[in-house]
């Protein structure tokens, strides 16, 4: 069962956070009007903001739109959807790079959610700016893109390590996490500098943990 304290759409679907997410996933919808999003990265700014209630409620929104939704674990360094989900962790993304036949049958758990399915990060590397940045992620990416709609990638935190600017450039958009109260400004600001000198198209950014358990998206 998914993590109660993270996943509003799923414990308070009626909330205020929860309509939310709805209203950020009809956003992402208009933000690819011109230049379809099939894969996007969810990504924060700083390592004291890592959180995966973003990346995971969007994609439990976005499934119960009816769209086949993945959700992958892109922090190789610092998992966590496989607790919120409460999914195995044995296989997953590292399975996909190192093993050919995980490319043919994905290791996706099914998280009781339907039209949503969860890739954990699997065994971690010792090097993932490296493997989120390969050819072979590439390949990774396109059989993900043969079980879905769209993918959804949490990602690590931006000014924290080169991950998520490595990953971005293989995704149709990024969206930031930007926390209400406590992300600083010129972090925000060094965030998208480091996206978009790597040519990764930001989509948007949410505001997190805003007053009254708001949150919104804006393009």
């Amino acid at each position: 069962m998914p993590e109660k304290s993270i996943l509003i759409t799923v414990t308070d679907p009626n909330s205020a956070a929860a309509e939310a997410y709805r209203a950020l996933r009809i956003n992402l919808t208009f933000a690819g009007l011109d230049k379809p999003i099939e894969s996007l990265m969810v990504a924060c700014i700083t390592s004291e903001e890592a959180n995966p209630g973003v990346a995971a409620n969007l994609a439990v929104a976005l499934a119960r739109a009816e769209q086949r939704v993945v959700l992958v674990e892109a922090d190789m360094r610092r998992p966590s959807l496989h607790e919120v989900f409460k999914a195995p962790n044995e296989r997953g993304l590292t399975t996909m790079i190192v093993d050919p036949d995980a490319l043919e049958a994905p290791p996706l758990a099914e998280v009781g959610i339907e039209n949503l399915w969860v890739l954990p990060s699997g065994p971690l590397p010792p090097n993932p700016a490296d493997i989120l940045g390969s050819r072979k992620m590439g390949q990774v990416i396109a059989a993900l893109k043969s079980q879905a709609d769209i993918l959804v990638f949490s990602a690590p935190p931006v000014i924290a390590v080169p991950d998520a600017a490595m990953l971005g450039t293989k995704m149709d958009g990024a969206l930031l996490v930007v926390n209400s109260g406590k992300t600083r400004r010129d972090y925000i600001q060094r965030a998208k500098d480091i996206l978009e000198k790597a040519q990764v198209r930001i989509v948007g950014a949410v505001l997190n943990n805003a007053p009254h358990g708001t949150l919104l998206g804006k393009y």
